[in-house]
């Protein structure tokens, strides 16, 4: 059986990716298929991904019918650097005002929608729109984007308009680490493919480690040449995330899925999180 492994299309999750070692994958009968976060949410949803990094509120929404892989994520304890609401007006003067909603997220755009519903109490309108700074701006009064598109606007946006790292804010109101994405595989394919689920695993936390271990320089040479930036700007972005799927982690990943439902984002309540065992088992958090 071929493993079809959605891979996201920004560079947050390159660590995970950038030392895989493609041929022996490929000899595996695995195959890539980059996307962004909300085609991969999709495609893990009706059976044509089996394995990827999604948003962790597509794991929510799917928490009975996929298992997370351990130790694997795109996480931040505070500022993310590339998950922004940029606005016209402060934070604080949003009530009742309108958002447009970058159509590439799901995680961000609930945990936006939580932190102005819950923490400062707000009513807003919401519009999903395709991640143009300019177009979301012209009938709005803030914009959310992520990944690569938040990034490109921090280089060249006006000084009159405001920022936020929507990271940061989720840190300031709960003290917990958020975490965005979380590596994902349809229980279908955890017995029947065990074994190269296993390898694919393993070729992941490889490339988490030597990405570490190399400072992010070889990855952020070529990050640099493809969509430019400088490099101390690309070696602070890749310092302040994580990678990791760890205890406070989950605690902070519990709590939005916690709000989410409260909130009536998430139609189901989330029991627990099942995490992969490469030992032929897993168990839940």
């Amino acid at each position: 059986m071929t493993i079809i492994i959605g891979e996201i299309a920004y560079t947050n999750i390159l660590p995970t990716f950038y030392y895989l070692d493609r041929k022996k994958l490929n000899e595996l009968d695995c195959r890539f298929v980059p996307q962004i976060p909300a085609e991969l949410n999709r495609g893990m949803a009706n059976g044509a991904v089996d394995v990827g990094g999604i948003s962790s509120f597509a794991y929510g929404e799917n928490f009975d019918r996929y298992t997370l892989l351990p130790n694997l994520s795109v996480s931040a304890y505070s500022q993310v650097g590339s998950l922004f609401l940029f606005s016209k007006k402060p934070i604080e003067e949003l009530n009742e005002k309108s958002i447009a909603l970058t159509s590439s997220s799901a995680t961000t755009v609930h945990l936006l929608k939580i932190i102005l519903g819950k923490f400062y109490e707000f009513d807003v309108q919401y519009e999903v729109m395709k991640p143009n700074f300019e177009e979301m701006l012209i009938n709005h009064d803030a914009c959310l984007l992520i990944g690569d598109d938040a990034i490109r606007t921090v280089w060249n946006k006006s000084n009159q308009i405001y920022m936020y790292d929507i990271g940061q804010l989720w840190y300031e109101h709960t003290g917990l680490p958020m975490t965005y994405a979380v590596f994902a595989v349809r229980n279908e394919v955890l017995e029947s493919e065990s074994e190269k689920l296993s390898m694919l695993y393993q070729q992941f936390i490889n490339s988490k480690t030597k990405s570490f271990e190399d400072r992010f320089q070889p990855m952020i040479t070529s990050i640099k040449s493809d969509i430019g930036g400088t490099q101390a700007f690309w070696e602070q972005y890749f310092q302040g995330l994580s990678y990791d799927l760890d205890e406070q982690m989950l605690k902070g990943l519990n709590f939005y899925y916690q709000l989410a439902y409260e909130l009536g984002y998430l139609k189901r309540k989330v029991q627990s999180i099942s995490l992969w065992s490469a030992y032929d088992h897993c168990h839940s958090m």
